[in-house]
């Protein structure tokens, strides 16, 4: 298996992040202190250089009140979508 850190899935993936970040109206500080780790660990994600864990997602979920289920289907039908 190849490493997951620049393909297409892990793009999409921060992609929604970020837009779920933005759409909340949080800057990475204020999602950094909702985690309490500092603004670095998101700025870090979102521009890729980290990969997060299922457990960090389902956390970074939590503040933005996501069902980790939806999101997961949300995932899957845009990797689906950009295979057309």
């Amino acid at each position: 298996m190849k490493k997951s850190l620049n393909s297409k899935e892990h793009k999409i993936l921060l992609e929604m992040l970020y837009q779920l970040r933005v759409s909340s109206s949080l800057r990475q500080s204020d999602l950094a202190d909702l985690l309490k780790v500092p603004q670095s660990f998101i700025s870090k994600i979102e521009s890729g250089e980290r990969r997060i864990d299922f457990i960090e997602l389902r956390e970074i979920l939590k503040c933005f009140n996501t069902n980790t289920m939806e999101f997961l289907t949300e995932f899957e039908n845009k990797i689906n979508a950009s295979r057309k």
